[in-house]
């Protein structure tokens, strides 16, 4: 007899290197990629899961799940540029370098519950997505994955509108597409809902769900604010944890909320996940 696992879930997005500036000194070094987030979230649930990441042989940190190593081409590094000058919460982002894309052929040939393509540095592919979605019952979107593009001198990220992509003939085939309130204006939500729960990701106000015929706010736990980075990313393996454990949707993302809060009150990676 076959031993029922329960749930498996299939997380493809790169591993990466975070350097936060402010007023162009380094505060803080740290793990990233959505995939790192998202791991301490999924671990603490113990679901079985597999990561398919990249990195250089310059990789710094240890992590739970192995990525593929690839000798000719060294780690993603992101610059995130605070300014004291700029009162409200806001970031220059700046990939200064990128490891090799994820391809059809890095994914296994296998079945999964969920997938979700958390890719930050354009390293998800249009026929990436396309095989995670002929291998996953449900897949999830991080609409970075998508439409982030960057400049080709200095590598500041810049975004794109959804229907200008190669993905955007997917859509119909995706079941839940994560989006910041500043990504949302790059896809058209009408559109959006009528084939996929849209769930738009708003700080300390919370998020809230798109459906076919109904929109629902989902309130947020409070926190101070130290850095964003990786919130979205743990809302996002938050809001899988719930579905997996089989909570409802609106349930599930107040879970997701909950660990986008315990995210942005430390610097990088939280360890108290």
């Amino acid at each position: 007899m076959v031993e029922d696992r329960g749930p498996s879930c299939l997380i493809v997005g790169n591993y990466c290197h975070d350097v936060l500036i402010k007023d162009d000194t380094v505060i803080g070094e740290s793990l990233g990629g959505a995939a790192s987030f998202i791991s301490g979230v999924l671990d603490v649930f113990s679901i079985s899961s597999t990561y398919i990441s990249k990195v250089g042989t310059d990789f710094s940190y240890p992590v739970t799940h192995p990525a593929l190593i690839c000798p000719s081409f060294k780690t993603t590094v992101f610059h995130a540029h605070f300014s004291s000058e700029i009162k409200r919460e806001e970031r220059v982002l700046k990939r200064v370098c990128a490891c090799d894309p994820i391809a059809p052929d890095d994914l296994p040939n296998s079945h999964f519950s969920f997938g979700l393509a958390v890719g930050v540095g354009g390293e998800i592919l249009p026929e990436t997505l396309e095989k995670m979605l002929d291998i996953c019952d449900i897949v999830f979107v991080d609409i970075r994955a998508l439409i982030r593009v960057f400049d080709s001198i200095d590598g500041t990220v810049m975004l794109v509108d959804l229907r200008e992509t190669g993905f955007y003939r997917l859509l119909p085939r995706i079941r839940f597409l994560k989006a910041s309130t500043d990504e949302a204006p790059y896809v058209d939500v009408e559109e959006v809902r009528k084939c996929c729960c849209l769930v738009v990701t708003n700080g300390k106000e919370g998020c809230v769900l798109y459906e076919k015929d109904k929109a629902q706010q989902v309130a947020p736990f409070p926190t101070i604010e130290v850095d964003p980075t990786g919130a979205g990313d743990s809302f996002l393996g938050g809001l899988v944890a719930g579905l997996v454990q089989g909570l409802g949707v609106p349930e599930a993302a107040l879970l997701g909320n909950l660990f986008g809060s315990l995210t942005v009150g430390v610097i990088g990676f939280p360890s108290s996940i």
